[in-house]
């Protein structure tokens, strides 16, 4: 059984649209992570730096996501518009 994507392009264009904004969150927090453990480990600080990047990371990650969002709700509403709509 095959899944039909051109039958179900909402479906999968939302399931990408998810996905994409999940490992992008989860990609800020993790290289954030690992600075603050690199820069914990070489100081020699106990999880200061770590908390701090971990911060930055969900801040960062956040904006991210919401730059995203708005763009594909930009390009959505652009791509919905006739000819007759000004």
């Amino acid at each position: 059984m095959r899944f039909d994507f051109e039958k179900n392009r909402e479906w999968s264009d939302h399931l990408v649209m998810v996905s994409q904004l999940g490992l992008t969150m989860v990609l800020c927090i993790g290289f954030c992570f690992f600075i603050g453990l690199y820069l914990d480990r070489s100081i020699g600080t106990k999880g200061i730096f770590t908390v701090v990047f971990i911060l930055l990371g969900v801040f960062g990650g956040g904006v991210t996501i919401y730059r995203q969002i708005i763009r594909m709700t930009e390009s959505d509403t652009a791509s919905r518009k006739t000819p007759d709509d000004s």
